[in-house]
């Protein structure tokens, strides 16, 4: 696999919300740094983390390869979606720092706009070693 395999793959799990097709884009020892400082590693560790997925509906994602080398490439990516649980509302809003907007009781959840570049090394046979994400999301008004 080279960088435009991955991402294509990437696209179709995070809208197909398949978390087992995630973790078999990786390697048995496979990492992935969701933030600089967290990282999933193994098929157990990532399909558990890519489950949050499942809290998320009406997912679009579009890429644009950046640079493609022997054995990694770099892409940008742009990811919309539908937050469908107070759940994964507070996980965003934890892990983007902006803490929670402004919402009465009741208010629908909002739809979620992420944007960020994915670094990724790939094994000989093709499965990804290694993939880093640094992202940043805004919250659309609903």
């Amino acid at each position: 696999m080279d960088i435009h395999g991955f991402m294509a793959a990437y696209k179709r799990v995070w809208e197909g919300q398949d978390k087992h097709g995630f973790a078999a884009l990786f390697t048995p020892a496979g990492r992935y740094w969701n933030t600089p400082f967290q990282v999933q590693k193994g098929a157990g560790e990532l399909a558990a983390y890519w489950a949050r997925i499942e809290l998320q509906r009406d997912i679009s994602l579009a890429y644009e390869v950046l640079a493609e080398m022997e054995g990694g490439g770099i892409a940008h990516w742009r990811v919309t979606y539908q937050v469908a649980s107070e759940d994964i509302f507070r996980i965003w809003a934890a892990s983007a720092g902006t803490g929670l907007p402004g919402r009465a009781p009741g208010d629908p959840l909002p739809r979620l706009t992420l944007d960020g570049v994915l670094t990724a090394r790939f094994a000989p046979e093709g499965l990804c070693e290694e993939a880093r994400i640094w992202w940043h999301s805004v919250a659309q008004a609903p």
